[in-house]
């Protein structure tokens, strides 16, 4: 009997994993599993969503709703398991998670992620985009850390000329972050005269942000000098735009001409955000710093553990080298990383358990 036993489950072990790897097949491999999210329902006090369907499985929707909350993200292979879960607790923690519309964008490679999004999403109002990664790989310069020079973290930037014209506003965030707040309050943010509203941190050294040959021309230095406020610091990973006011001052083409400057004369260190900094600083519309707890993926070369910063806590933020899933795998996560483990939708492969 007991030999029998032994047998059948050897057979029911290889049947699974004979399952399993016909799933795998199905996917392409550097593409993770995830698990499929719970359907959530607006609250009885929403405004009903505008809601009309295309014919594509139902899954992409009617993006010009004036009563949606319109949030962008791209989708990148690496940072997919981050995604997915900055998705999944967006709509956990809103009261009207149906009035919520994700504009995604992804790179050349990754026009198949829409599918892996319908899967996991099934209910979720979404639509992808196409970023051309040709229109900044020209103008990358090397930076601090080599995921800085990835072409999709400069996508933000051409928001404004990829989503269609309808979309007069949208909240930007990055894919190493969660939110733990009920994201309209964010979405309520008044912008006035300005073209983005961001957490401002006015305490960090402004000048390290780009080099003594930037610092020493005043060609270049005279760019801050009619702000409206004092120039300070801001992270690019959540920002609310104002799209009209983009496309009105065509904020893209300024970013890029920053861009090819520093191709010329090398006046930044650090990737996509000193183009932001040049463009924006002392004219972004200051938002709670509750709304950007940044800094949790530690520094750009080391990326070792920091506390969260004292104060309430609306969305929580992995910038920096370290990201709470790579830890987390590695056994050796901060303690921050534990509040984002709830919202991990990855399936672990079968390894994960040997």
């Amino acid at each position: 009997m007991l030999t029998l036993f032994v047998n059948t489950m050897i057979l029911a072990f290889q049947i699974l994993l004979l399952f399993i790897s016909t799933e795998v097949q199905k996917r392409p491999e550097d593409w993770p599993p995830f698990r499929e999210a719970p359907a959530f329902k607006n609250d009885k006090q929403c405004v009903s969503a505008e809601r009309k369907k295309k014919k594509n499985n139902g899954a992409e929707e009617e993006i010009c709703d004036s009563s949606a909350v319109h949030i962008a993200m791209t989708l990148d292979v690496a940072y997919l398991r981050g995604s997915m879960a900055a998705v999944f607790s967006i709509l956990k923690h809103s009261s009207c998670p149906e009035n919520v519309i994700f504009h995604f964008l992804v790179g050349n490679r990754d026009a198949g992620l829409r599918s892996l999004i319908f899967s996991t999403f099934p209910f979720l109002r979404f639509k992808v985009y196409h970023f051309d990664e040709a229109l900044v790989k020209s103008r990358i310069s090397a930076s601090v850390r080599l995921a800085l020079e990835h072409p999709l973290n400069y996508a933000r930037s051409y928001l404004a000329d990829i989503l269609e014209p309808c979309v007069e506003r949208v909240i930007y965030l990055d894919s190493d972050l969660i939110v733990v707040d009920d994201i309209v309050k964010l979405w309520g943010t008044r912008l006035g005269s300005g073209a983005i509203g961001a957490p401002e941190y006015c305490h960090t050294n402004f000048t390290k942000y780009f080099t003594d040959s930037f610092w020493s021309n005043k060609a270049f230095t005279k760019v801050f000098n009619h702000r409206r406020n004092k120039p300070c610091y801001f992270n690019t990973g959540v920002m609310v735009m104002n799209l009209v006011k983009w496309r009105e001052q065509n904020y893209r083409s300024t970013i890029e001409s920053w861009m090819n400057r520093q191709k010329e004369a090398r006046i930044y260190e650090l990737g996509s955000l000193p183009p932001f900094l040049l463009v924006f600083a002392g004219d972004v519309e200051p938002i709670d710093h509750r709304w950007n707890q940044h800094g949790l993926g530690g520094d750009n070369l080391e990326g070792r553990c920091r506390p969260l910063h004292p104060g309430p806590v609306s969305l929580l933020h992995w910038s920096g080298k370290g990201k709470p899933w790579i830890r987390l795998d590695a056994r050796k996560p901060c303690s921050v990383d534990n509040l984002w483990a709830p919202y991990d939708l990855h399936l672990p492969s079968m390894s994960s358990y040997l």
